[in-house]
């Protein structure tokens, strides 16, 4: 007999990103400032995360749509680009080193469900994107993953394991396909 998936049995009461006003006060704020098309200002952008506990570097790029779960887990360096309707569904610790460019349409997801527990139990793991990485546009990274120095997830491309430095990584799942030579 086959033991199926039962999500009446589904229990996360243990994992407590925050109090519960300031996440929804978050929730409203991450809408007006960060999730739309308005043009609000890049700094007007990266003081509101600030307030709200993310560590944020210097000239910082955030374009609009972009949508962040909590960003008290959220640490970003300097001279990094986060475009357009990025998704950054960090449950837990995001880490996005200098000069680190993310796409748009990309996701960095945190959360992740574990299939094999009928229970459906969720499982959060760290994403860490190092120095001068690229995730490219619609791509995916999944919990768990270190995106190394200058490594490039191509356009449309999944990864749930980590990227070796200098090399360039497409499809789903994402395989190495070449080294990445940057050039003056």
């Amino acid at each position: 007999m086959k033991i199926e998936t039962d999500l009446s049995k589904f229990n996360n009461s243990w994992y407590k990103p925050g109090n519960r006003t300031k996440i929804l006060l978050w929730f409203l704020v991450n809408t007006l400032i960060l999730n739309n098309y308005l043009p609000i200002p890049v700094i007007i952008k990266v003081i509101v995360l600030r307030l709200f506990g993310a560590k944020v570097g210097n000239n910082v790029m955030i374009k609009p749509k972009v949508n962040i779960k909590y960003p008290w887990f959220l640490e970003i360096g300097n001279y990094v680009w986060i475009g357009e309707q990025v998704w950054i569904d960090n449950f837990v610790k995001v880490v996005i080193e200098d000069h680190a460019c993310v796409s748009q349409g990309a996701m960095l997801l945190t959360g992740n469900h574990n299939y094999k527990k009928s229970t459906f139990d969720l499982m959060p793991g760290e994403i860490h994107l190092e120095k001068g990485s690229w995730i490219g546009a619609k791509s995916v990274v999944c919990g768990g993953v270190k995106c190394h120095s200058h490594s490039v997830l191509a356009v449309n491309s999944v990864t749930s394991k980590d990227l070796l430095p200098y090399k360039i990584y497409q499809g789903n799942p994402a395989k190495e396909i070449r080294d990445r030579v940057i050039s003056e």
